[in-house]
C-alpha cells in the first residue's frame, strides 16, 4: 500500500488548471496547422491564421487561450493500492481549482445554483469523475469545458433498429444544427452504448483522446474518418464562415448496452480542445 497526501493532488490540479487554459496540446496545434494548409476558403485561411497567432500569444504571455476558461472537469484514475492521507480527495481537487482560478486570474464561470445563478467566485465546484483502477498511481486529467460548445451537445436514446445509419444521422444533425455557434473548427466526441448517463460520459471522455490517435477497432476507426469527412463537407468552416475545416477530429467511445437500447451522445468542443494529464 502506497501513501499519497492529498496536498499533492491539490497542487497538481492547480498547475493543470493553469496549463490547460494557456498551452494548447501539440496534437490540436498540429491539426490546426494542417487544416490551414488544406483550407480552400480565403476567409477560412485568415481565421485559422488568427487562431495560430492566438495560440502563440497565449504561450508567450501566459494569457488564457480563450476568455471562457470553462467549468473544470477533473478525471481521476485512483489505483486501489493507494492510501490517501491528509483529507478528502474531492476537497483537495476543489482547492486546487480554487487556487488556480483565483490566484492566476482565470475567469470564474460557475454558479452555485442553476436557476438562482449566483457566481461562486472561484470556479468551484469542479465536475469530478472517480475511477478505481489497479495499481498504486493516481492519474489526473483536467479538461476545462467552455460552454459555447458544451451548449451544442446532445443525447439521443435510439433503438437498435436505428442502427449505424441512425447513429451517423444523429451525429451529423447535431453538428449541422450547431453551425458556427461552438467556434469551429470543432472536435466531436461521440459516445455509443451504455446507459443514459454513461453515454454522455463516454462522449466527454472521447474528447480527451489525442487527435492523432487511431481507434483500435478498425470498424470505429473507419466511422470516425468517414464522419469527419462528411462534417467537413457541410461548408460550415472556421467560425461558421464557410470552408472545408468544420472539424479537426471525430472521436468515438463505446460501452456494452441493453438489447433494447442504442444510446448516443455527442459532446462538441471548440478548437480550444484543452486537456492535460499527470500521474502521481
Amino acid at each position: 500500500m502506497r501513501d499519497v497526501n492529498v496536498d499533492e493532488i491539490r497542487d497538481a490540479v492547480a498547475e493543470l488548471c493553469y496549463e490547460t487554459n494557456v498551452f494548447l496540446g501539440a496534437d490540436v496545434t498540429e491539426a490546426i496547422h494542417k487544416a490551414k494548409e488544406n483550407e480552400t476558403s480565403t476567409v477560412g485561411i485568415s481565421i485559422l491564421e488568427q487562431i495560430e497567432h492566438n495560440i502563440e500569444i497565449a504561450e508567450e504571455t501566459g494569457i488564457p487561450l480563450c476568455q471562457d476558461t470553462g467549468l473544470t472537469c477533473v478525471f481521476l484514475e485512483i489505483g486501489q493500492e493507494i492510501s490517501l492521507k491528509g483529507g478528502f480527495i474531492g476537497d483537495a481537487v476543489n482547492e486546487g481549482v480554487r487556487s488556480a482560478y483565483v490566484d492566476r486570474y482565470l475567469r470564474k464561470s460557475v454558479v452555485e445554483n442553476p436557476l438562482r445563478r449566483i457566481n461562486t467566485n472561484d470556479n468551484t465546484p469542479a465536475h469530478i469523475v472517480y475511477d478505481i483502477v489497479p495499481g498504486d498511481r493516481i492519474k489526473i486529467t483536467v479538461a476545462p469545458k467552455g460552454y459555447g460548445s458544451e451548449n451544442m451537445s446532445r443525447i439521443a436514446m435510439l433503438t437498435p433498429a436505428d442502427g449505424e445509419i441512425g447513429v451517423r444521422r444523429f451525429v451529423l444533425d447535431v453538428v449541422r444544427n450547431a453551425g458556427g455557434k461552438p467556434c469551429p473548427p470543432i472536435v466531436v466526441g461521440v459516445g455509443i452504448g451504455g446507459t443514459f448517463d454513461q453515454v454522455a460520459q463516454l462522449a466527454k471522455r472521447a474528447l480527451l483522446k489525442d487527435l492523432d490517435e487511431i481507434h483500435p477497432d478498425p470498424y470505429y476507426a473507419a466511422m470516425e474518418q468517414e464522419l469527419l469527412e462528411e462534417i467537413n463537407e457541410m461548408d460550415i468552416g472556421p467560425q461558421g464562415m464557410g470552408g472545408v475545416t468544420t472539424a479537426l477530429g471525430v472521436k468515438i467511445m463505446t460501452a456494452p448496452t441493453h438489447i433494447a437500447g442504442l444510446p448516443v451522445a455527442v459532446n462538441i468542443n471548440c478548437h480550444v480542445c484543452r486537456h492535460k494529464t499527470v500521474v502521481i
